[in-house]
Formats: structure tokens, C-alpha cells, sequence
């Protein structure tokens, strides 16, 4: 093997001494149990869910202390005990909303935790597709790598075989250079597919927190079952989440609405005056008249309702939004996986059959080396197509299961 190579082998190979290797399913869970955005949702849920059990409750009640009945002019003027009426109060006051407006409150309390659920749910959904994407690339990419390093080990002793052919003169000296120039195009194309690998191995670090992982397992199958995928589309969180939000709408409309009703207080003091004269006990109720909705109450209860208009206009989108993109997906996916099948059975079997023959022809003395290089670079780019496709198609397993699919993977 090449020095040129040796050494970034010898580094890739010391860099995953402490590897950690995972299949595809423990990326998954790693990148669920190890992700900052899932526990930033998942206390968004605490929060919500804590929010809850506290609507709809009566507001806490007030105390109340004065001094009542102070008289400021004749002649008990600035005196407390030369008035009969003097007295220093304190009393409990409670207000009491409309039935209609904590139910409100109750169901929007409601809403909003079904919206964290649904936020939690999505955030994960993206969590599990970013971490299988990464762990799919990163199989690939060393896949990619693997098929380019057999293709130079067969290739690393052409350069001598060439020199030798030149000293005998059964070949053009050119040659040499040539084959050289070849097997330098390939080393380019070989830091290009380190590269990729480094950059899938980071991107599916950034996923689960592994630092060092490598790939373990193997890769799922791409096979779908699209009348499962769009029986699921009802219950994706993407959409739930949107359904929340008319939930949610719709009970600031009833909010807005209960303003319409009255809403009440009660009021308990104790007075104390002058013991010449005795304490007294005073209760009173007081009650909210909303007398000018006109232009108060029914301007918010129209304001709430276009947000209940348009919070169904969105879900609505959205759920058009998930139609389309599971259709196109599914059509790229048979797309993808026609034109991986045809490189597999096709493209790499007639780029075999070629390297055999020209081989076979070189042995013979019928063709040059430059024709031998030829076919073997052309078989190296069909493998590299036929991972290519492979790929893709491994990619729209993923990305339909995962986002459109149960939450299971």
C-alpha cells in the first residue's frame, strides 16, 4: 500500500481506539436519551402540565385593614375615641369569575400542555431522523471508502509493472507517467472520501453525544409499506400539534366570551370601634357590569375568532403539507431504489465483466495497461454509483419511517 495513504490509515485507525460502535437503533436512543433539546421540551411539558392544575382556581384572596369614620373637622376633629362612628376595620375580600371564564381558562390551560406534548413529540421525531441520517452516512461513507482502498491495493503495484515494461521497451515510457497520473487522481479521490468520513462521523457525534462512534450492525432495510405511512399521517405530531392549536383558539374564544358575564365579589369585615360603643361586622358582594361591549367585549371576541380561523386554515395547510411531502417522498424512494436496482444488476455487473476481460487481455499481450487501469477505475465508479444510490435509497427509508412513521423508530 502506498505511503501516501498509510499514514491518514494509521491515523484513522488510532483516532477509533476508543470507539464506541453503535447499530442503528442505540444511535436512535442515544440521541434521544442524550439530546438538550429533548429535555428542554420535555420540561416545557413539566411547566404546562404545572400551569394546569392551577387554572381555572379562584384568584387568592385579599386582606383589607382601615381606619373608617375618621373625622376631621368640629369637635371631635383628629380624635379616635370622641366619634362614635370611628372604627378601625380589616375584612377578607374574594373574587369570584364567571363559571364560563374559568372553564375557559381550564380548557386553554389544556390545550397548551397538549401543545407541549406535541412539541416534545416533534422535536424528537427530528432528533431520531437527524441521528439516523448521520448514522446512514456514515455507514456509506466508509463503505465508499473501503471500495476506493481495494481498488488502489490492486492498483499499487502497476507503477512498477509499467516501469519495468518501459526498460524492456514493450512499452512507451509515457506510460509510466501515465499510470502514475492515474493513481494520483484516485489518492485525491481517496482524501475526499476520508473527509466524508469524518464529516458523518462528527455530524452523528453531534447526535448522540458518542465521541468516537463507528458503525455497528447492519443497515435497515428500505423496504416501506406506504398505506401504513399514510394510515399514520393523523397522528402525526406535526399535526396534533396544529390541532392543539385550534384547541387552544377555541378556548380563547370562549375567554373572550365569558367577558361578556358578569363576574363577582364577596367582601367579610370585622370593625372596631370605641368600647363605649361596640364592634360591628359588615359583608357586601360586588358584581362587574359589562355594559359597553360593544365596543370592549365583541372587538376581542371577533379578534379571537379570526385566530380560531386561522389556527384551522393552518392545520389544514399542514396536514396538506404532510400529504405532499409523504407522496413525493414516496415516489422519490421508488425512484431511488429503480435506479439503485439498475446500477447493482446492470451498470456494476457490465463494469466487472469489462476489468475481467481487459484483464484477461492484457495477460494475453492484446491490450495495454492503460486499458487495464481504465476498466478498473470504471469498475471503482460503478461501485462508488452503486453505493451512491444505495445510499439514497437507505436515506428515504429513514427520512419517511422516522417522520412519517411510529414513534418506535
Amino acid at each position: 500500500m502506498r505511503a501516501s495513504y498509510i499514514v491518514p490509515l494509521a491515523a484513522f485507525v488510532a483516532s477509533n481506539a476508543q470507539a464506541e460502535p453503535l447499530t442503528y437503533d442505540q444511535a436512535l436512543r442515544q440521541a434521544v436519551a442524550n439530546s438538550p433539546g429533548s429535555a428542554s421540551t420535555q420540561a416545557g411539558i413539566t411547566a404546562a402540565a404545572a400551569d394546569a392544575r392551577a387554572a381555572g382556581s379562584l384568584p387568592d384572596p385579599r386582606l383589607a385593614v382601615g381606619l373608617d369614620n375618621f373625622p376631621v373637622s368640629g369637635p371631635p376633629a383628629f380624635t379616635l375615641n370622641r366619634d362614635d362612628m370611628t372604627m378601625g376595620r380589616v375584612g377578607l375580600q374574594q373574587d369570584v369569575p364567571n363559571l364560563a371564564k374559568r372553564h375557559a381558562a381550564q380548557a386553554q390551560a389544556s390545550a397548551a400542555v397538549v401543545t407541549a406534548e406535541t412539541t416534545q413529540a416533534v422535536r424528537l421525531r427530528q432528533i431520531r431522523l437527524g441521528a439516523g441520517l448521520a448514522w446512514i452516512d456514515l455507514a456509506y461513507a466508509e463503505q465508499r471508502l473501503g471500495a476506493l482502498d481495494r481498488l488502489l491495493v490492486s492498483l499499487h503495484s502497476l507503477p512498477a509493472i509499467a516501469r519495468t515494461a518501459a526498460g524492456s521497451g514493450t512499452a512507451r515510457p509515457s506510460q509510466t507517467l501515465a499510470v502514475d497520473q492515474v493513481i494520483a487522481g484516485l489518492d485525491d479521490r481517496r482524501d475526499a472520501l476520508v473527509a466524508g468520513v469524518a464529516r458523518a462521523r462528527a455530524m452523528l457525534t453531534r447526535w448522540t453525544g458518542v465521541v468516537a462512534p463507528t458503525i455497528a450492525g447492519s443497515v435497515p432495510a428500505p423496504d416501506l409499506n406506504p398505506t401504513q405511512l399514510r394510515a399514520a399521517l393523523e397522528r402525526n405530531p406535526e399535526l396534533l400539534a396544529a390541532a392543539a392549536g385550534v384547541r387552544r383558539a377555541e378556548a380563547d374564544v370562549d375567554a373572550a366570551r365569558a367577558e361578556k358575564r358578569p363576574d363577582w365579589g364577596f367582601e367579610l369585615a370585622y370593625q372596631r370601634r370605641d368600647p363605649r360603643y361596640g364592634d360591628m361586622v359588615s359583608v357586601g358582594a360586588t358584581m362587574s357590569l359589562p355594559l359597553f361591549a360593544r365596543t370592549r367585549q365583541n372587538p376581542r371576541i371577533a379578534a379571537r375568532q379570526a385566530a380560531a380561523t386561522q389556527a384551522e386554515a393552518e392545520r389544514e395547510d399542514t396536514r396538506r403539507a404532510l400529504t405532499g411531502d409523504l407522496e413525493a417522498g414516496l415516489a422519490d424512494h421508488v425512484m431511488h431504489h429503480e435506479q439503485w436496482q439498475r446500477a447493482r444488476n446492470v451498470l456494476l455487473r457490465i463494469a466487472h465483466q469489462r476489468a475481467e476481460l481487459e484483464t484477461a487481455s492484457y495477460s494475453a499481450g492484446r491490450a495495454g495497461l492503460l486499458d487495464v487501469i481504465e476498466t478498473k477505475t470504471a469498475l471503482a465508479d460503478a461501485e462508488l454509483t452503486t453505493l451512491d444510490r444505495e445510499a439514497e435509497v437507505a436515506r428515504d427509508g429513514v427520512r419517511l419511517t422516522v417522520t412519517f412513521g411510529s414513534d418506535d423508530r
